[in-house]
């Protein structure tokens, strides 16, 4: 019913709140980029090339690189709130669109996703992850497959400093039943600090998978 609902009421952009478009043309435009060059491993920008950075050297990230369309400034977060908070749901489409525009398909046999948190899902209706891997899917021609899931419910990670994102993730998530393919793309909504990236990636390589990419449609930048 909300699909429909968001199909036949007026549109307003989801960053401006302009009627008319999803997301106008003035504020397409104005969603940062993230270009080379970057960190080879977390992806993260940089005024040079680096093999790792900062804010990843010395950590056990579990994916082999992560990449993201967009950064995650203001206008990025209305975006995501409204796509995530406020159930418009056909935004995962447009989100979809921003990464294949900005990145490259991943040489990769399946897709999987970060799984949502059982109530969050509830109270959303939806499952962001899930559903911008499902668009990525139909656009680059790849499977999607469930691979994991949440052992346990945690608290919001927004806001939480680094070492309290790391600790609210151990041991979060698990394989679900039978073996990950061999190369796999994990994709995310947002990527923060690589926690859940990383937490989720450790837990696709205990079950078969010898290298994680991970896609986003967003990045924070510390």
């Amino acid at each position: 019913m909300k699909d429909v609902l968001d199909l036949v009421l007026p549109q307003r952009c989801a960053v401006c709140e302009a009627p008319g478009e999803a997301l106008c043309e003035a504020c397409r435009i104005a969603l940062v980029r993230i270009a080379p060059p970057l960190c080879e491993r977390c992806g993260a920008p940089g005024a040079w090339p680096v093999r790792r950075c900062a804010e990843c050297a010395g950590r056990r990230l579990g994916f082999a690189t992560a990449r993201a369309a967009i950064l995650y400034d203001e206008l990025a977060r209305r975006l995501v709130l409204t796509w995530k908070e406020r159930g418009r749901r056909t935004l995962a489409a447009l989100a979809a669109d921003l990464v294949v525009e900005t990145l490259a398909c991943p040489d990769v046999d399946a897709l999987t996703y970060v799984p949502a948190d059982p109530e969050r899902r509830r109270t959303r209706g939806d499952a962001p992850a899930a559903r911008l891997a499902h668009e990525l899917a139909c656009r680059w021609d790849l499977p999607v497959r469930p691979l994991l899931v949440r052992t346990r419910a945690g608290p919001r990670q927004r806001g939480q400093r680094l070492a309290e994102r790391r600790r609210n993730v151990r041991g979060a998530f698990a394989a679900g039943t039978g073996q990950a393919p061999r190369r796999v793309c994990l994709v995310d909504d947002v990527y923060t600090t690589g926690a859940t990236a990383a937490a989720c990636a450790t837990a696709l390589r205990r079950v078969g998978a010898c290298r994680v990419d991970v896609v986003s449609l967003a990045r924070a930048v510390r």
